[in-house]
């Protein structure tokens, strides 16, 4: 009996250590608190980061009124994408640091940890102002009162305080690929852009793999695969990448279909020099093995 009670005792102490470690991290109130924003650059950051393509809702020709509802399947469940507008029912009674928060550490305003579906693990690398200016932009926004709807994820997933652990072990900033043409490509292509949340493989916690870095993946959704963006899948030349990035048409005369036609729609409003950056990143990534 002592043995027993011994040992609840070591399994419990053990969960609370764990639990301590894992716990969602903030950043600190005075790394924002002199940064209001630039609504104008902070459109650029919008496009460029893909908002509008998860949270819009469903069917919706207005990419500017967030209301949420699209779902994502994946492996561990289905996610739903919340309600982000100005409204109460989304960001409205948010502040810029809970909005960091969000963006740089996967940290609610409730102080629990977001699903990394919300692709905070590229976000995470964004620059304070760029999310200072994303924020200013989106103040500007429509409400809508459409609720968020709930994940209809399987258990164990089902439980966030999970997450902790699979941040403890895959979370981090660090840039992926070494002497990148442009500290900008990198930056589009790793942060804002997100590239890599689609186009690389993941292992079976759902972490991408960075040793294949955008070596391709299977579609989430069970549908087709993911093309990977390496030279040893891709032979287009940059000037082709940025041309596709622009108008959507490829090379070979095709066009750009599914997902990437939202992507096409936000990379043909960011300036010219930002689509060869991106081009050029591609251009220097690794073969795939």
């Amino acid at each position: 009996m002592r043995r027993f009670l011994l040992l609840l005792i070591v399994i419990a102490v053990g969960a609370g250590v764990g639990l301590w470690i894992t716990r969602p991290q903030t950043i600190e109130p005075e790394r924002f608190a002199n940064l209001s924003g630039d609504a104008t650059k902070g459109e650029m950051v919008f496009w460029a980061g893909g908002c509008a393509s998860c949270h819009v809702a469903p069917e919706s020709t207005d990419k500017l009124v967030l209301a949420g509802g699209q779902s994502f399947v994946s492996d561990f469940g289905t996610f739903k994408a919340p309600n982000i507008s100005t409204d109460s029912a989304g960001l409205g009674n948010w502040t810029l640091q809970n909005f960091a928060n969000a963006m740089l550490e996967g940290t609610s305003p409730e102080g629990s940890h977001y699903y990394p579906a919300f692709p905070y693990g590229s976000y995470a690398r964004m620059t304070d102002g760029d999310v200072a200016d994303l924020w200013a932009f989106m103040q500007t926004l429509p409400a809508d009162a459409t609720p968020s709807e709930p994940h209809d994820l399987a258990f164990p997933f089902s439980i966030r305080a999970s997450v902790g652990g699979w941040k403890l072990l895959f979370f981090g900033t660090d840039p992926v690929l070494d002497n990148p043409p442009s500290e900008r490509g990198q930056y589009l292509v790793e942060a804002l852009g997100h590239c890599a949340e689609c186009h690389t493989p993941r292992n079976i916690l759902g972490a991408l793999e960075t040793s294949r870095w955008m070596a391709g993946a299977p579609n989430p959704s069970g549908k087709g695969r993911i093309p990977g963006l390496t030279p040893t899948q891709l032979s287009w030349s940059a000037s082709d990448i940025a041309y596709y990035l622009e108008t959507g048409f490829t090379p070979d005369f095709d066009s750009a279909g599914g997902e990437m036609t939202d992507v096409i729609e936000n990379m043909a409003k960011l300036p010219a020099e930002d689509r060869n950056a991106i081009a050029d990143y591609v251009k220097a990534l690794a073969p795939a093995e």
